[in-house]
């Protein structure tokens, strides 16, 4: 093995000659070829056997035939993992949350964040997630130390395979020597971040098989309230548009959300670069070349940072996520539904903007008039208990809906306007441009087909409509299934 990867150094010589835009259209063709090719993953056979201790080398002719046929990007990697607690169960969760974790100099955050993520979620919750832990520190005495922590302290999680605690033997690893010093950072710090989607990576390709959502966290997290059923609202608010990467705080590699059929193209995609640069960066260029163009942002952030100091050095990292929120349950349900306005719309802040919980996203159209409309249709009637509506934005605090009403319908037909409700109840009037309603199920005798938002007199502002927020009386538990 390390002869085959004291090879591959003396080629990396002839890659620093290699030009940037070769190596661009390398990474575009390859994963053009398996963007679109069925994903059939199995586990391997090694994984499937509880307490695998044992390391078997790696054969140099199967990991190198890994880097020659860098086309099947659809294909796990073939590592045999050490399983130091627990093993997988064979029915599918929903989300796997996947944690890497290494011997730091100062401070120790691991058994914090793992305590966060089953003491905020609730028995149902619990249900759909298992949570991997890549103990990817070749100390192998530290590892065994912890690990004894670990079962000690939850033990009923991995009894109930809801907690595996995993490590890819040191054999499969490139070298870490030698690499190429992008962004003139020192060698120490090259060496750490390179090793570090390698750590990534082989996780990544573990968690390939064990749940249809996959979450990236750092071991240094702590999470909000009843996190998978906000995760769950933006997931069905989403379903018939195309994403890659959907992020649930703005810090580092924290509450980022992959489709686990694509875990096995980016365990590939940050073996090949990984000495090139921060994971952070490569999943980027990752979302960029299958084609998610924007970051795909929401708030509030679901998870935060509480590490004091980094896993890098020791060295401080204060970083916190202001958008973070302790309890995320408030997060609206939005149901399914069509959007349209007969307002003129400026640019592309189209009426959909508005019903998205994504950062910076809202509607914006230009000075509306009396009898103009903001109309929501529900694909099915729906029980509504709660409706708040905010118009302007900070940077643009008069673009407010200065005079409407706030309505809402059933029996939907269609008209020369479109789908409309054949009959309206008013639940208010706009106030400083916002509006909230609650207890709307009690308030009227009807599920709800449409709500409208009625322009009552005309202005000469421009009108943003900045969220609209609906809640359901669903139970959380129909949520989870």
């Amino acid at each position: 093995m390390r002869l085959m990867w004291k090879s591959m150094d003396k080629m990396r010589c002839f890659r620093k000659r290699a030009l940037l835009p070769f190596l661009g259209f390398l990474v575009t063709l390859l994963l053009f070829l398996n963007l679109y090719t069925d994903d059939g993953y199995v586990l391997e056979p090694e994984k499937r056997q509880l307490g695998e201790t044992l390391m078997h080398p790696a054969s140099s002719d199967r990991y190198m035939h890994t880097f020659r046929d860098l086309s099947n990007f659809s294909g796990t990697i073939n590592v045999t993992y050490r399983y130091l607690a627990g093993f997988p169960l064979p029915r599918k969760k929903y989300l796997t949350i996947g944690l890497s974790s290494v011997k730091r100099k100062r401070g120790n955050y691991l058994m914090e964040t793992i305590k966060s993520i089953f003491d905020q979620s609730s028995y149902e919750e619990l249900k759909e997630i298992v949570v991997v832990v890549h103990l990817a520190d070749f100390d192998l005495v530290w590892c065994e130390n912890l690990v004894q922590e670990i079962t000690r302290k939850f033990s009923h999680h991995i009894i109930a395979g809801r907690l595996l605690v995993i490590q890819a033997p040191e054999e499969y690893y490139p070298s870490l020597d030698g690499l190429k010093r992008n962004y003139n950072d020192p060698e120490d710090r090259v060496r750490f971040r390179s090793k570090q989607n390698v750590d990534y990576a082989f996780l990544l390709n573990f968690c390939t098989n064990l749940s249809h959502f996959y979450m990236m966290l750092e071991d240094d997290v702590r999470c909000s309230r009843n996190f998978l059923t906000a995760l769950k609202k933006v997931i069905t608010s989403r379903e018939g548009s195309y994403w890659v990467m959907l992020e649930f705080s703005k810090l580092g590699y924290i509450g980022k959300l992959y489709h686990s059929r694509d875990l096995p193209r980016l365990a590939h995609f940050l073996l090949m670069f990984y000495q090139e640069m921060p994971c952070d960066w490569l999943l980027i260029h990752f979302r960029g070349l299958l084609a998610q163009k924007d970051v795909i942002r929401f708030k509030p952030s679901l998870f935060q940072h509480m590490g004091y100091y980094s896993s890098y050095k020791g060295a401080e990292n204060k970083l916190k996520d202001d958008d973070f929120e302790e309890d995320s349950i408030d997060i609206p349900d939005n149901p399914p539904a069509s959007l349209y306005t007969n307002i003129n719309v400026f640019e592309n802040y189209d009426a959909t903007k508005a019903y998205s919980s994504i950062v910076d996203e809202y509607f914006w159209g230009k000075p509306p008039c009396t009898g103009d409309f903001f109309m929501i249709i529900f694909n099915k009637s729906t029980k509504i208990s709660r409706i708040k509506i905010v118009t302007g934005t900070e940077d643009r605090q008069n673009d407010i809906l200065h005079h409407g009403a706030l309505e809402v319908g059933q029996k939907s037909v269609e008209s020369k306007q479109g789908r409309q409700c054949a009959s309206y109840i008013t639940l208010g009037e706009f106030k400083a441009g916002n509006i909230e309603v609650n207890n709307v199920d009690h308030k009227i005798g009807f599920d709800i087909e449409c709500v409208r938002i009625v322009v009552t007199a005309s202005q000469r502002e421009w009108l943003i409509v900045r969220t609209i927020s609906l809640w359901t009386t669903q139970p959380v538990s129909q949520l989870l299934k």
